[in-house]
């Protein structure tokens, strides 16, 4: 059964029972309809939702990219990623749309993908600088971006204050009376997310006229797996630590273990800050000391922005940075008595 069938069955033509199943009410009247949906109905018609969204240049589709994860890696193997994912498919359910996931090591090559699939709009998460300018002119839909840094104009992105969470963590760190601290995180020389932290993070030392040097960084990418060997460096160090501050909660989690690997606690022997406020942090013994995000507040503003984008609300770029805060419970330790 097809659309040609459906209309020799009610007497009309192709067009008035397309009509009908795109909702083009006002070109069709009420007996008509009627009697088409009662056919519909009775012959258990299914139209093919993908030529209907071409028919109507809408797919009811948004994409959404998380970027550089590798081949025998997932999503839910970082726990950001998986509260991501989950708020924002929140909200665009909530606005009767379809959420497309796709995990890519390159964010570029999955263009051809969200296109062949008519996506109505996508979303990218923490997207380098220089990916950006390429997914714009490609897709050839509206893109919102989260967690990505970029001068290029006209694009919307959704992120933190990065630079005040890094801020706010090596304060917090000296007004607990921490003097050698370690920072652990993934390269900052490329703009983004971490370069912000990390600038943050260093202007606050630099303040209070702290001591800190590229001795004093561990570098690590966000695996839990080695963020505990990293754990376990930092212990072992020439320079004896009292805290460590890291650029995730998850990294934070396997510094933790490699610290107590190497038979000590925290906080009573060092001191832990992460940044992100998982619902992890509350299993944690102790219970992490974290910058704090409002996952469902930026979800809520990227889907938002997303569609003022495509109801012709929005024309131009947007770059809005949330607020952050300290989150304190049980991982520092004040030494400063």
């Amino acid at each position: 059964m097809n659309l040609k069938d459906i209309a020799a069955l009610a007497g009309v033509s192709t067009a008035t029972v397309s009509n009908v199943l795109n909702g083009n009410n006002s070109k069709v009247s009420q007996e008509t309809r009627e009697k088409i949906e009662k056919i519909i109905k009775e012959v258990d018609y299914k139209p093919n939702a993908m030529a209907r969204s071409l028919a109507k240049k809408e797919s009811k589709i948004l994409g959404l990219v998380v970027p550089y994860i590798g081949a025998e890696d997932d999503f839910l193997m970082n726990p950001y990623y998986a509260r991501m994912v989950a708020a924002i498919e929140r909200f665009v359910r909530n606005r009767d749309y379809y959420l497309m996931l796709r995990c890519v090591p390159d964010c570029r090559t999955v263009i051809p993908l969200l296109s062949s699939w008519n996506v109505d709009g996508a979303f990218f998460l923490g997207v380098m600088e220089k990916d950006v300018a390429e997914i714009q002119d490609a897709l050839g839909a509206p893109v919102v971006f989260l967690d990505t840094y970029s001068d290029i104009k006209d694009t919307v992105n959704v992120g933190l204050d990065d630079y005040r969470g890094g801020y706010l963590s090596a304060r917090y760190l000296a007004g607990k009376g921490h003097r050698n601290i370690a920072l652990v995180c993934p390269d900052y020389h490329e703009a983004g997310v971490v370069r912000e932290r990390y600038l943050g993070f260093t202007a606050a030392l630099k303040e209070l006229d702290i001591d800190f040097t590229e001795d004093d960084i561990f570098k690590v990418d966000t695996i839990y797996k080695n963020a505990v060997s990293v754990g376990l460096d930092v212990m072992l160090a020439k320079k004896k630590y009292t805290a460590v501050a890291t650029m995730s909660d998850v990294v934070a989690f396997g510094v933790m273990e490699g610290i107590k690997q190497c038979g000590l606690k925290v906080p009573e022997d060092i001191s832990v800050v992460g940044f992100d406020n998982l619902p992890e942090c509350e299993f944690m013994t102790p219970k992490l000391t974290t910058i704090s995000q409002d996952f469902a507040a930026k979800a809520k503003a990227a889907v938002e922005g997303m569609f003022r984008i495509l109801e012709g609300e929005k024309d131009g770029g947007e770059d809005l940075h949330l607020p952050v805060q300290l989150i304190e419970r049980q991982s520092v330790k004040d030494i400063s008595e």
